[in-house]
């Protein structure tokens, strides 16, 4: 595969990646007793786009499936079918079937069959429901009579111009299109014109001595963006023009027009089309590309001739109640098209220029420490500019650092499917709540964190919210919720996932604890208690299911958040509910850290994991049975780490009361670093070590000096606990 050809793939898998993930989203927030005509108008353009995009490539299974979900969105929007709850769990399955069908098409697993021809006769059956919803009935019998003159419509062959009068096509906007077609095969214009053939009414208005060349009226009641959409994955941007006009043929450029879209056809006047199986054709494949898997043949009448340029009729199926159409009021070109707030970039490249920055940041600290050397009185130029570059050498760095930052509705996004159907299995009636879902994070922990969020939203469901028989009996009200909270705090992210349900039983997980041989005693604080539950193998369910019992999730939860430089808290009230809260870094690319010497070798402490620096008095220092030393602070006894004995090296200090001591908390549990002195603040770039150099213990990466030498940045969690350990 051409690089080309696998730069148009992969916009294509992005593309369609983003409106599976809108779909579900409208399909989520869409009220089935009082549905809203944009969501399923969204849902429809989601689909169609897929559907484009899919024939275009030649990928049968998606074109198949997305045309089931077209035929009954289409009579849902139309009003001809009432949205039931049975119909969105179809929709639901579908968009999963898509998403496998997706991923198997980028080499990354495969699609059961067996399924999917499954729910496409699921959607076939919904779609034949004769059933129809009550404020259609009198509009199909009022305009049965414009139904019979659209079934007896001909054709001009001569010319290639429908006869049919624009009396007989829903209100909307006609677009003159003009496009080269002298890249495209047959196949690929065939099925460009046929999808355009589903937007509406096309009309064929080339010349006949035109060679290579295209000019086609489309009326629509589409906006201009579908229109736009249809035609973006065939035809070249560069040659495309599109012009909007009024039905009668005036330009649009002047103002907002209201179209009332009345139905005048229904799916009785269409144009026939065959039926789609699930099965695979055994028709030739075709598609723009070569090579392509085949893509059904599942329209009979858009086969057209070429050499005449004839292009069928056929009634509008876009029938939206009441839509509001602002024109462009200028011809588009691909100027206009490419003009958009956003663009895409691999992450190699951002990853690139983040690198790139963090090595001027370097370069501009090993300038900073050489010109204060030099008297700033008779260099003042000198310190001036270097004040500016500083300035604006950290500008830079947080605008480059913004790049990779991405607001955590990404993850929040995909959780209202995990509650809604684990709810439905555990016949437990629950809401889910997001708050802060612009809150941005660091996309490398973004794609970290839905592991472990997805284990405490699923928590919460299983253990925390209560049936609706138990909630109703303690005065609650009979559906739960599920709230998840992102904000910012200090320099961190703080997460929280909170529950209104039965909370955390001290008594049983102390109970449950003892039985697994665990050292607990009665005297433990309650957050001591509930950090418990985050033992190996640890669970208070009381049986063994497919969603939880075997204590297997949070010892991952916890794990996953410590490797990201977090922390994790809990907070619970029997009977009330729980709140877990995880503590991030905004990025893994900078650290704000402490630096400290030990004999010639400087180190860097994160920030987060510091309360306190001191010198201690020699009384405060304890020995525990020749083992190790402790340092009583505030009437708390703490281990003491010796940083030059951890990394074998030679202090300028080997008196604890003589240095100073760096107090550590992780984990719920203090340490205190003895080290030679402090030197300062700093905000480092990170370097991996093992990428660069190898693992060492006790430390999780290095950085660079402003004097050019090599810092590591000290694993805080790793030797609070080794620290615990050592005086078990």
């Amino acid at each position: 595969m051409s690089t080309d050809l696998e730069q148009f793939y992969e916009i294509f898998f992005e593309e369609s990646s983003e409106l599976l993930a809108d779909m579900e989203a409208c399909l989520l927030r869409l009220d089935v007793n009082s549905p809203d005509l944009e969501d399923l108008n969204a849902i429809f353009r989601a689909a169609h786009s897929i559907k484009g995009g899919a024939g275009t490539f030649g990928f049968t299974d998606m074109t198949e499936m997305t045309h089931m979900l077209e035929t009954l969105l289409d009579r849902l929007r139309k009003g001809e079918l009432e949205v039931r709850s049975e119909m969105v769990d179809a929709f639901l399955k579908a968009g999963d079937v898509i998403k496998a069908q997706l991923a198997g098409h980028r080499g990354e697993g495969q699609a059961d069959p067996a399924v999917a021809e499954a729910v496409c006769e699921e959607l076939r059956r919904l779609s034949e429901d004769t059933q129809e919803a009550p404020s259609i009935v009198d509009a199909k019998t009022a305009f049965s009579d414009t139904k019979a003159k659209l079934v007896s419509q001909e054709i001009d062959v001569e010319s290639g111009i429908d006869k049919v009068s624009h009396e007989n096509v829903a209100a909307g906007l006609s677009f003159i299109i003009e496009f080269s077609s002298m890249d495209l095969s047959s196949a690929a214009l065939e099925n460009l014109f046929s999808n355009l053939k589903e937007l509406g009414d096309l009309e064929n208005l080339t010349p006949v001595n035109a060679e290579g060349h295209y000019k086609l009226a489309l009326t629509t009641s589409s906006s201009e963006e579908d229109v736009w959409e249809t035609l973006a994955f065939v035809v070249d941007p560069a040659s495309l023009k599109i012009e909007a006009t009024t039905i009668d043929g005036t330009s649009a450029k002047v103002a907002e027009i209201e179209i009332l879209n009345e139905s005048v056809c229904d799916a009785g006047v269409l144009a026939k089309e065959d039926e789609l199986t699930c099965k695979t054709p055994s028709a030739p494949g075709y598609g723009f590309f070569p090579g392509a898997p085949a893509v059904p043949r599942n329209i009979e009448d858009s086969e057209i001739n070429l050499d005449q340029a004839q292009l069928p009729n056929t009634c509008s199926n876009k029938n939206e109640s009441q839509v509001t159409n602002k024109s462009s009021g200028k011809t588009n070109t691909a100027a206009s098209v490419s003009e958009t707030s956003s663009i895409r970039v691999s992450i190699e490249k951002v990853d690139q220029m983040i690198n790139l920055v963090g090595e001027l940041v370097i370069t501009q600290a090993m300038l900073a420490q050489t010109a204060s050397q030099y008297d700033p009185v008779l260099f003042e130029k000198l310190y001036s500019g270097m004040s500016q570059l500083e300035r604006n050498t950290r500008d830079l760095q947080e605008s480059v650092m913004s790049i990779r930052m991405m607001p955590i509705s990404f993850v929040f996004s995909r959780y209202p499917r995990v509650v809604r159907d684990l709810a439905a299995k555990l016949n437990k009636r629950v809401e889910l709540r997001t708050v802060g879902e612009n809150t941005e994070l660091d996309k490398g922990l973004i794609e970290k964190i839905a592991d472990p969020l997805t284990h405490l939203v699923r928590n919460s469901l299983d253990h925390g919210v209560e049936v609706a028989e138990k909630r109703t009996a303690a005065g609650k009200p009979a559906q739960g919720t599920i709230t998840l909270r992102a904000f910012h705090q200090g320099g961190s992210i703080v997460i929280e996932v909170s529950d209104d349900g039965a909370g955390l039983n001290r008594g049983k997980i102390l109970a449950k604890a003892k039985e697994r041989g665990l050292p607990v005693h009665d005297a433990m604080t309650d957050q001591e208690v509930w950090l418990l539950i985050f033992e190996a193998g640890f669970s208070t369910a009381d049986q063994v299911t497919d969603v939880s019992g075997r204590g297997v999730g949070m010892d991952v939860v916890k794990r996953n958040i410590q490797s990201m430089g977090g922390r994790i808290d809990i907070e619970s009230t029997f009977g009330s509910g729980t709140r877990i809260s995880i503590r991030l870094p905004l990025t893994l690319a900078i650290l704000d850290g402490l630096s400290v010497v030990v004999g010639d070798q400087m180190f860097i402490v994160p920030l987060n994991y510091i309360t306190e620096s001191l010198q201690p008095a020699a009384t405060d220092i304890k020995t525990v049975s020749g083992q190790g030393r402790v340092v009583q602070v505030r009437g708390e006894y703490l281990p003491v780490i010796a940083l030059h004995e951890f990394f074998n090296l030679r202090p300028n200090v080997t008196e604890i009361h003589k240095g100073i001591l760096v107090i550590l908390e992780a984990e719920g549990h203090k340490a205190a670093l003895f080290v030679d002195d402090l030197v300062g603040q700093h905000q480092v770039v990170i370097k991996s070590l093992e990428s660069n150099y190898r693992r060492v213990q006790g430390a999780s990466g290095a950085t660079i000096m402003g004097d050019g030498k090599v810092a590591l940045i000290l694993d805080a969690a790793a030797l609070v606990m080794a620290s615990q350990q050592e005086l078990v």
